[in-house]
């Protein structure tokens, strides 16, 4: 029975989304006006209380809806310690929202007839390699843009924290053992879809930043919206990214995500996203002009990949074309996604396209769920009329988990056995390491009498604290850091260490390197 449900199910989902976005049938209940002017003002009450109390330093909000913006407006400040509030044109870093917008990207480059979502990495980047030679000869732009490639979750994430660039990484994926099989699987990974845009653009000769400004920004008169860090810099009107510190917000780092722009790297405000929804949800057209072509744009909105169960509805939620694609009581279609920075940034976009409503909420925060929660509660307001669930509450408890932004759980160095183990003197342990294509070689040397680790191709050095024995741990560096991860050596009969595992680097089994030996 549930085999056969779950056929008739699939089958009415075909035949709800296949159809051009300006004839899809409304289902359920139709957003009034009423319900809508609660929604906006219930919306505005909340997201003020979140910066009273302290929950978020600043926030951008905008609604569109029947092809109009109806409401666009700052809150708070742009950096803690200054006075420059947040507006409606304020430039924030979007991170993982860049993903629906790259989608964008490839269905107008896709209209120019060079390419479409099946086109093969290999026709386009032949350069590009996959562990698997088969994987390599037949991937395509949409396994990359679905998460099916095989690739493990946020594959090549860490590399880019230790330095390597985006043609490093891209080049390490080809050492990067399967997760899954090919198409088996969705996993998501920002450098997999990352080289699915860059292999696209390759197509015409562009790189991927002017691909975006050419194609999609100045069509649609994205003026304040970019795919390039430096960019984003250079604007006046910024809100700069903030993280919890002993309580309280700080601006520590900013978030360079150049190597992985396509999936992360877009910054934007909220005045031009509204017209990137607008064209969302009217087949491609802004203004009565087809900016992008209906039929690929399509395809980003069809679900290509089941990805879970919703704890709300019990029912199927998919990934699209950089879209998550979920369906509510009613059976219509919500496209979402949301956006996390650990260094202070968080976003969250929804589409009802059969609705025609969109919220976009940008944030220089950490993320807390805030943005989700604001979403949810505002789509339920103007769908319903009223909450149907504690959606703050209930994610604002699901970001406690950090793996829910991709973050691992280490081992608990916090307390070294008592007593411990004293380590061997510093010779038994500094040397090259490597015997690893993914990561390279490393090297532990001896800093002021201390053991430091040197890796990546900056070289960069993180000093060891000794935890017991053998075993010594480093704090982990950049977007991905989780506090401190072991570095364990072996010791071999000489007395001195033959191989060193990296906790962190070692998730999916390559971050063992063994000794190399000194030349004579």
């Amino acid at each position: 029975m549930k085999k056969i449900l779950g056929g008739i199910f699939v089958l009415l989902v075909s035949a709800f989304l296949f159809a051009p976005v300006s004839t899809r049938a409304q289902g359920g209940v139709t957003v009034t006006q009423a319900n809508l002017d609660k929604a906006i003002a219930e919306l505005e009450k909340q997201a003020q209380e979140q910066i009273d109390t302290g929950a978020l330093p600043g926030m951008a909000i905008a609604v569109v809806f029947q092809d109009k913006v109806v409401y666009a407006q700052g809150f708070g400040v742009r950096e803690v310690g200054k006075s420059e509030k947040v507006d409606a044109d304020t430039v924030f870093q979007l991170a993982s929202v860049s993903k629906p917008i790259g989608a964008s990207v490839i269905a107008a480059l896709i209209g120019d007839g060079k390419i479409t979502w099946d086109t093969k990495l290999s026709d386009l980047d032949p350069a590009f390699e996959m562990y698997d030679p088969y994987v390599t000869r037949e991937i395509t732009i949409r396994d990359m843009y679905t998460h099916r490639s095989g690739l493990p979750p946020h594959a090549g994430d860490k590399l880019e924290d230790l330095g390597f660039d985006r043609a490093q990484v891209l080049h390490a994926l080809r050492y990067q053992k399967p997760y899954s099989s090919f198409r088996s699987h969705y996993e998501y990974t920002n450098f997999g879809m990352t080289e699915g845009a860059v292999a696209a653009a390759m197509a015409y000769d562009l790189d991927w930043a002017d691909a975006s400004e050419q194609k999609l920004y100045k069509p649609l008169g994205m003026n304040s919206t970019s795919s390039r860090f430096a960019d984003f810099m250079a604007r006046t009107n910024k809100a700069l990214n903030h993280v919890l510190v002993d309580g309280k917000w700080v601006h520590k780092d900013q978030r360079q995500p150049d190597a992985q722009s396509p999936a992360g790297g877009v910054s934007s405000s909220v005045n031009d996203m509204t017209k990137w929804m607008q064209m969302q949800m009217s087949g491609g057209k802004f203004q009565g002009k087809q900016i992008v072509p209906e039929a690929p744009l399509a395809q980003t909105q069809f679900p290509q990949m089941i990805t879970g169960v919703s704890r709300s509805t019990g029912m199927p939620t998919f990934y699209g074309l950089g879209w998550d694609v979920n369906y509510d009581a009613e059976g219509r279609a919500r496209l979402t996604h949301s956006g996390a920075f650990a260094l202070g940034a968080a976003t969250r976009v929804i589409l009802v396209p059969s609705e025609q409503l969109g919220i976009i909420i940008l944030t220089n925060a950490e993320p807390k769920g805030i943005a989700e929660g604001l979403a949810q509660n505002f789509m339920d307001n103007a769908l319903y009329g009223k909450i149907t669930l504690d959606w703050m509450a209930l994610y604002l408890q699901a970001f406690k988990d950090p793996t829910v932004i991709g973050l691992e759980k280490y081992a608990d160095y916090s307390k070294p056995p008592s007593p411990g183990t004293p380590a061997l003197k510093n010779d038994a342990y500094i040397g090259t390491y490597g015997d690893n294509k993914l990561v390279g070689d490393i090297q532990i040397v001896e800093q002021d009498g201390k053991l430091a680790l040197v890796i990546g191709p900056k070289k960069m050095s993180f000093p060891l604290t000794h935890y017991d024995r053998d075993i010594f741990t480093y704090e982990t560096f950049g977007e991905n850091a989780a506090g401190a991860a072991g570095v364990t050596f072996t010791i071999g009969a000489d007395g001195k260490a033959t191989s060193v595992v990296i906790e962190n680097l070692n998730t999916e089994g390559q971050g063992t390197f063994h000794r190399v030996a000194e030349s004579q």
